[in-house]
């Protein structure tokens, strides 16, 4: 990428919410890290070693010529589609909390699912940019997309991870959104996706027990409103300012893997209204930042592309931020 094109303030934003969450991670884990491990550093070490691998991949990445995405779209998403096939199959997918989600590499752990979810950008991004024409006709234009779509989002259900299909679907929808599409064609396929998903909750008793915890987390404290119970018990003690840094009660084996999901609880219990105001704020820079790339962007690839990247991370954002403060359920 050209310097002129490289967007230093979209950059700095994006290594200020690295670190910060790579201090968070220390501060979250040390004490289950050193229970667990013996190792209070064992995992603020590893997320240390992922970004400054991706750091080097994102300068890789960055000297490509995006348009080279729109010209391979179909390859790149025929080897997503090939990974999710083979995580399903026993003995090469890994399960970790139910979930036959992930690629076990060593110690590490890939899912298919956050690659399917680029490929599936880039893919509906050039669908979009080249079928123009044909985007205002339903049967024509819209419902073939849909149909890659709906592969994909019964593939990673079946591992099952519903949290990552309803991000994608969504961020896919949005970027559907803005090329033109009739809206009455998304109020239909909106309560035709409400349907599937009140289906969908039904089938699986966890979900069931999981919309139950959020209405009433304390129908069943000791076990599905367990950990929702231990978030608010960690946010609300934050106040304005938050307890201080490293002075988290709950991260001291009340609130499950601290370090995960609900990493945000512990940021703010530590440091209040004010963390959770900046870190809200770092995502919402990021997205605007991604807006305006988009709108300069000189074809509609581009446009698409650049837009569904950065609504994806503010879409996936959002949820877990939502989940952790009981706004919506848990999602997985």
């Amino acid at each position: 990428m050209k310097r002129k094109c490289f967007d230093l303030l979209l950059f700095f934003c994006i290594i200020a919410i690295s670190i910060f969450g790579i201090v968070m991670i220390y501060s979250a884990s040390y004490i289950w890290a050193d229970y667990k491990f013996h190792n209070p550093y064992k995992y603020v070490i590893s997320q240390g070693i992922f970004f400054i691998v991706s750091l080097v991949i994102m300068v890789i990445v960055s000297k490509i010529d995006y348009k080279l995405y729109k010209d391979k779209a179909n390859l790149i998403l025929l080897v997503c589609f090939l990974l999710l096939i083979l995580v399903l199959i026993p003995g090469i997918g890994t399960v970790r909390n139910g979930s036959r989600s992930w690629f076990g590499i060593g110690g590490l752990g890939v899912q298919p699912s956050e690659f399917s979810k680029i490929g599936l950008i880039i893919y509906v991004s050039k669908y979009l940019s080249t079928n123009e024409k044909n985007i205002k006709y339903i049967i024509k234009g819209v419902l073939p997309l849909f149909l890659v779509i709906g592969v994909f989002f019964f593939l990673i259900m079946l591992e099952p991870d519903f949290g990552q299909a309803f991000v994608i679907v969504v961020t896919l929808v949005a970027i559907i959104f803005i090329s033109g599409v009739n809206f009455s064609f998304f109020v239909k396929i909106g309560l035709c996706a409400l349907l599937g998903i009140v289906g969908l909750i039904i089938a699986a008793p966890y979900r069931m027990a999981r919309i139950i915890s959020y209405l009433n987390p304390w129908v069943d404290p000791l076990g599905s409103g367990f950990q929702i119970i231990q978030s608010l018990y960690a946010i609300g003690p934050g106040g304005i300012l938050g307890q201080g840094f490293l002075k988290s009660r709950q991260k001291h084996f009340y609130l499950p893997e601290p370090q995960t999901d609900f990493i945000f609880s512990i940021i703010s219990e530590e440091f209040g209204f004010l963390g959770v105001l900046i870190v809200t704020s770092l995502f919402v820079f990021i997205f605007i930042r991604c807006v305006k790339i988009s709108k300069r962007a000189t074809n509609s690839f581009g446009k698409y592309l650049a837009f569904g990247l950065g609504f994806g991370i503010l879409i996936q954002a959002c949820i877990n931020l939502m989940v952790v403060v009981g706004l919506i359920p848990v999602t997985g």
